[in-house]
């Protein structure tokens, strides 16, 4: 067997054994806030009538032992029930399958904004070492992950829509317009499937905004982490080698340079996906944006358990299946990284 084919297949069995452990501390942290998902869902008057509030304990198993709630919500998971919402009254499921999109396509266009812009001023800036046009952008890095995102989100919003009406409003698209008709979820890209380039126009001009935001922390990470990377292997023997026989400097930054910078690189790069994945609330709520930020967020002011460990286990699997991507570009990009 192939030595990439073992690593995925132990991966792929770690991940599981993970996904597991990632069910078992959600329900575990879930079950100990404090408050009383009755009260949360019934409201005050209603728990005055004992005979209502144990037919609602019932309903959703929560008379039960927490052990037994826990062995009820792994068999539901492993047939793919993820459990009834106690905010949507709809499988927890379809919930998620109508408001991850949303943030995946939000999270995504942030992600590769910060990557093209990050790791170019990071480039930009090891080769200009100590010149003007580096001490600039180490300002604007400096800048990018110190400004907190939502007040920088409330900024945009103020200046670009309600003063100088240069972006559109919240929501994903134009509301005259209507959404797309639904095949990934991604509102740019099933418009261009359906031909519709009113509504990819409409939805690409409300993702612009909300996406700069969100990724303008990254951009200054990557930015740093670059040209760190980068004056790294600027020092190397093999790269002073390479100017000595005379190759071209961009033979040398490409082949050479970028090539072994891009290890620690695509590491930075898969966790701030992640955490772009599981930190776009704020955002969401502001350009009120349908996305599972504002799904979570509202799960858990009513104490929803059942969407909490939904999205819970989702951001978990997000994780586990970057970090699985990213060690295999690890060996795709830098043949010195043994996967075996």
């Amino acid at each position: 067997m192939h030595p990439l084919a073992r690593f995925l297949i132990r991966r792929i069995l770690l991940a599981v054994l993970m996904a597991w452990g990632i069910t078992l501390v959600t329900f575990v942290l879930t079950n100990l806030v404090p408050g009383d998902p009755v009260a949360a869902n019934l409201g005050q008057r209603a728990l005055g009538d004992p005979a209502i509030v144990a037919q609602w304990r019932a309903e959703h198993g929560l008379d039960k032992p927490l052990w037994q709630q826990y062995l009820i919500h792994l068999q539901g998971l492993v047939q793919g029930d993820l459990g009834m919402s106690q905010q949507s009254h709809r499988p927890v499921g379809q919930d998620l399958a109508e408001f991850v999109p949303a943030t995946l396509e939000l999270a995504g266009a942030a992600i590769l904004v910060s990557l093209v812009l990050g790791v170019g001023f990071g480039v930009v800036a090891a080769l200009r070492r100590d010149r003007l046009s580096d001490h600039a952008l180490r300002v604007l890095s400096l800048i990018g992950i110190s400004v907190p995102t939502f007040w920088l989100a409330l900024l945009a919003f103020y200046v670009f829509f309600y003063r100088l009406q240069l972006t559109p409003g919240s929501g994903r698209v134009d509301v005259a317009l209507g959404l797309a008709p639904p095949v990934t979820g991604l509102q740019t890209v099933d418009a261009l499937l359906a031909g519709r380039w009113d509504i990819f126009a409409s939805a690409a001009g409300h993702l612009v905004t909300p996406a700069l935001v969100l990724a303008l922390y990254t951009i200054g990470l990557l930015t740093r982490f670059t040209r760190s990377a980068v004056l790294e292997v600027l020092g190397q023997d093999y790269v002073r080698a390479a100017r000595a026989k005379g190759l071209p400097g961009r033979t040398i930054l490409f082949r050479y340079v970028l090539r072994s910078a891009l290890v620690p690189i695509i590491t930075v790069a898969g966790l701030a996906f992640g955490s772009l994945l599981s930190g776009t609330v704020l955002v969401e709520a502001i350009f009120a944006w349908p996305g599972v930020g504002q799904y979570a967020y509202k799960s858990a002011t009513t104490l929803d358990l059942p969407a909490v460990m939904g999205v819970g286990l989702v951001v978990g699997i997000v994780y586990l299946v970057i970090n699985l991507i990213v060690d295999v570009l690890y060996g795709v990009i830098d043949p010195r990284v043994r996967l075996q």
